[in-house]
């Protein structure tokens, strides 16, 4: 189902989409990028804010590398107020999602992972090659809320399609 290929090659696109949206987003005054709109976390720089949030979460779970700033979800369209620091903190986060899937070995897809999930409640484990597509299709999934939205403010990101990746 899944192959380290595969983990590399969603790592490198989730850091070339973010790079995409990012510099499309730049376009855009703060007012905009944070002005309320029919989004699940309700702005720009809410939606790319809980994206860190998440990849920082799975990552903690994947690698223990990096720590998450926010304590739950619905902290997480806070996480980052300023910009320029979600801006570095994507790219440093990126950086982190490419060191981990040039170290990831076979092996470790082969198994499962646990968690205590707090959407849940509970503790769950489930087999990491789920969690993993989990992973890269939840990046998706927002970055797609944040392209509509930023479509509808009049800036249109570049092309997103996997196989027009550098």
């Amino acid at each position: 189902m899944i192959t380290p290929a595969y983990v590399r090659t969603m790592a490198a696109y989730n850091r070339w989409q973010n790079q995409n949206l990012f510099a499309a987003a730049d376009a855009l005054p703060d007012v905009e990028r944070k002005a309320p709109r029919q989004a699940f976390f309700g702005s720009i720089h809410g939606t790319l804010n809980h994206l860190v949030w998440a990849d920082q979460l799975w990552l903690r779970r994947f690698a223990g590398v990096v720590r998450p700033d926010a304590v739950g979800i619905a902290q997480s369209p806070y996480l980052h107020a300023h910009w320029d620091d979600l801006k570095r903190e994507r790219v440093a986060l990126d950086g982190a999602i490419l060191d981990w899937a040039h170290a990831l070995e076979a092996t470790w897809l082969q198994d499962n992972l646990s968690w205590y999930s707090s959407s849940a409640k509970r503790e769950l484990t489930r087999p990491k090659v789920l969690i993993v597509a989990h992973f890269f299709n939840h990046q998706t999934h927002h970055r797609g809320q944040v392209h509509c939205l930023l479509t509808q403010c009049g800036v249109t990101p570049a092309d997103t399609d996997l196989p027009i990746m550098p």
